[in-house]
């Protein structure tokens, strides 16, 4: 029987494997986004580009701002927050649009908790194209529309590809509750039906202030009403950085009566736990 080389062998042996592995690491790009305007490079905290179809998470210190990017103008940024400290406590979208008398998200909308409490706020908006009511796609979902819906798969479902971010954490399948979407737009008409609007455009970015420590999962996956036939989703980038979260002397606090009881409700429990 004839020894194979280890190139003959590819990654069938040890060596063979390591050598491939270790030759991925000069075919990687790495690309690191210049940071906004007035942020040192020394206060980013985390910076990746999420193709479409991929997804991503962090756990974040209160008073981070993420800044979601569509590069090209198809991405959809699927969102889901859990309080790092409690993950029981987590992102509740019908709460957010039903407390603050809004469906629609822009700039000073709060993200709220189940528990009354805000877990991050929007501080910019140029896209104005986010919907808050269908949450993003599930597996049985994809495998009807476009033949798969496996995260493996070349159609991945949103919701699979949370339940790949929160494993990372120690979550599960049934910790995924409905999400917010970013930068695919969804409008309801006077008869009370959906009207997908797409996007707004490439190079549209929306920024998230977190104002607890959170962990965030981040899905870009097409829209459930997207109508096109094909599964299509461009990339997504993610930059974040050190900032500081809303205070009583910031004008968001007391924008409404709502956010005012919410940030009241945030603070004490913070307070509480010696991070306020």
């Amino acid at each position: 029987m004839t020894q194979q080389t280890p190139e003959a062998a590819g990654t069938a042996t040890t060596a063979g494997a390591r050598a491939h592995a270790r030759a991925q690491e000069g075919m990687a790009v790495h690309t690191v986004p210049t940071p906004p305007e007035g942020v040192p490079s020394d206060a980013m905290v985390w910076a990746e580009r999420v193709s479409g179809g991929g997804y991503a998470h962090r756990s974040l210190a209160r008073g981070t701002s993420v800044r979601l990017t569509d590069l090209e103008g198809d991405a959809c940024a699927h969102v889901l927050l859990f309080n790092a400290d409690l993950t029981a406590e987590r992102l509740n979208v019908a709460d957010t649009v039903k407390v603050q008398w809004q469906v629609y998200t822009s700039a000073g909308q709060l993200l709220l908790s189940d528990q009354g409490r805000v877990l991050a706020s929007v501080t910019q908006d140029t896209s104005g194209r986010h919907d808050t009511i269908y949450g993003t796609s599930t597996q049985d979902r994809n495998e009807r529309r476009y033949g798969d819906g496996a995260p493996e798969g070349p159609s991945p479902a949103g919701r699979e590809l949370f339940v790949l971010g929160a494993t990372k954490h120690g979550l599960g399948r049934r910790d995924i509750p409905p999400s917010v979407s970013f930068f695919q737009g969804v409008r309801i008409d006077d008869a009370g039906a959906p009207v997908f609007e797409g996007s707004a455009g490439p190079g549209r970015s929306l920024t998230i202030r977190t104002e607890m420590p959170v962990i965030m999962l981040v899905a870009n996956a097409p829209h459930p009403l997207d109508p096109r036939p094909e599964y299509t989703c461009t990339p997504l980038e993610i930059t974040a950085w050190r900032d500081s979260a809303t205070e009583k002397s910031d004008e968001l606090w007391s924008a409404t009566p709502e956010g005012r009881r919410a940030f009241e409700n945030t603070h004490d429990y913070l307070k509480g736990r010696g991070q306020a």
